[in-house]
């Protein structure tokens, strides 16, 4: 047997061996780096088959897209302060409006990301662009000290030049304007228009997060900075989901427009949004940032009323751990009696599903609403693959009508607060750089069911038998796309 073996080896040339040997070494190789760096079985499971089907190709994707090379500057190691007094007051004190249930959550929220809640904030909604654009604008105009905008979406169009046009006049006015945009987000038939127009204006300093050049930067062209956040001279900031583009106040047009949600606010969170922009502004421009603003409370510290504590919830593909994942599951975990979700993709991985699973099956109500298409055709076969173990669990999702909407919120037991950037999917858990606000607040929480009960009045439930009655080959199709979700 041994003879055979050998002649079977004698039978092949050089040239074939020296190929099969680079294919065993590839394989190996590749298939060692992800045991080592990859901590979800279902990942690495993936990749080592990819890799091994196809060692030539398959290393390639892994080396472009499944290994994380930024170490980023704007990563420190947060000392560790408490939560058991702030101003002379005890969490009891503070929370003293919330459930006694929450202290167990804001102490596994804080050992998950240690930064403080801060108080005396004003949160502020604003739907679409017809409401937030012309806010955001008046503002900048206004600016006397600073501007400072990262936007994963910039585009270069009718309504943006509204905004390029505010920046010359708070540029006169003696403002500095610092813009970030993102490489991937701003790209347009491989070239960023917004770039152009940016550099024409005289004072404006911007930054490109990660371009896409060949061959230096494509290793992280998976890694994508999806924050959107402006600060105007460090007493209002806009935060949320809402990218720049005339998309926003076309939001009578059912094919291209796209519906969301933005937030006006003020109080010392901004303080947090700025450290999180100056993480950013340095690693894309290497230059160090100071800024020449700080944010004003909104409050006297020897007042009994402590309104609205808030903290930012940074994350991103640095932080091993998935922040954001981790402080959503939390949230579920904790709560009783109701778990609001509105979100353009919905395609957290199992351990989120389960979770919504588990808190519908104690008897809290989950809803769930998402667009009924969104703006990528595979996202919306993908997304119903989850549908009928949803809802068979006793959780609602409800399908909202074109245009596309692009809002997000998460709300638990109507009085915690989750806004921000990202989505409910692997690539923002996982991939992009995202920021999120955590708050306690009642009366935001009751503004904002307001506003999903609005838009779930033209939504449609989805049901079981409707997931049952799905063609076989629909479902073939909905869970192959599934398995297109981005690995980690």
């Amino acid at each position: 047997m041994f003879e055979n073996i050998l002649l079977s080896f004698a039978s092949y040339s050089p040239r074939d061996l020296t190929a099969a040997g680079v294919r065993v070494v590839l394989s190996v190789g590749t298939s060692i780096h992800v045991l080592l760096h990859k901590d979800d079985a279902k990942s690495s499971i993936g990749w080592i088959g990819l890799v091994f089907l196809s060692p030539f190709v398959g290393t390639i994707i892994y080396i472009l897209l499944g290994i994380n090379r930024v170490k980023r500057k704007g990563t420190r190691l947060m000392r560790k302060s408490t939560y058991t007094k702030r101003s002379g007051q005890t969490i009891k004190t503070i929370f003293k409006d919330f459930s006694e249930d929450y202290n167990q959550f804001i102490n596994f929220g804080y050992s998950v990301y240690p930064q403080n809640f801060v108080f005396g904030n004003s949160v502020i909604p604003l739907q679409n662009g017809v409401e937030a654009y012309p806010e955001m604008i008046k503002i900048i105009q206004n600016a006397k000290k600073e501007i400072l905008i990262s936007s994963y979406i910039f585009d270069y169009d009718s309504e943006t030049m509204k905004f390029l046009e505010a920046f010359k006049k708070a540029i006169k006015n003696g403002a500095v304007v610092k813009v970030l945009v993102d490489g991937i987000g701003t790209l347009k038939f491989f070239h960023r228009s917004i770039e152009k127009k940016l550099m024409q204006i005289k004072g404006l300093e911007y930054g490109v997060f990660l371009p896409p050049q060949i061959p230096v930067a494509m290793p992280f062209v998976n890694l994508r900075n999806h924050r959107k956040v402006m600060v105007i001279d460090g007493e209002t900031a806009f935060f949320g989901g809402m990218n720049l583009s005339k998309k926003n106040v076309s939001i009578d047009n059912l094919k291209r427009g796209i519906l969301d949600i933005t937030f006006k606010i003020k109080g010392p969170v901004i303080h947090q949004l700025l450290k999180t922009f100056r993480d950013d502004w340095e690693f894309v421009t290497g230059k160090k940032f100071r800024s020449i603003s700080e944010p004003k409370k909104l409050y006297d510290r020897n007042t009994e009323f402590v309104p609205m504590p808030a903290r930012l919830i940074p994350d991103g593909p640095d932080n091993k751990n998935g922040i954001i994942e981790l402080i959503v599951h939390g949230a579920i975990n904790a709560a009783t009696k109701k778990i609001l979700i509105i979100t353009p993709y919905f395609l957290p991985e199992n351990n989120i599903l389960t979770a919504i699973e588990m808190a519908a099956m104690k008897g809290v109500n989950v809803e769930i609403i998402i667009p009924n298409k969104t703006d990528y055709t595979f996202m919306n076969w993908a997304v119903e693959s989850n549908f009928l173990r949803l809802i068979e669990s006793g959780v609602k999702i409800y399908r909202t009508p074109p245009p596309f909407d692009h809002s997000k919120i998460f709300l638990i037991d109507n009085e915690w607060v989750f806004i921000g950037s990202a989505n409910w999917d692997v690539r923002s858990f996982k991939l992009n750089f995202e920021s999120n606000i955590e708050i306690f607040s009642k009366n935001l929480a009751k503004e904002l069911s307001d506003i999903i009960e609005t838009k779930k009045e033209k939504a449609k439930l989805t049901t079981a038998q409707e997931c049952i009655n799905l063609p076989l080959l629909k479902r073939i199709r909905n869970n192959a796309y599934r398995l297109l979700t981005p690995y980690g």
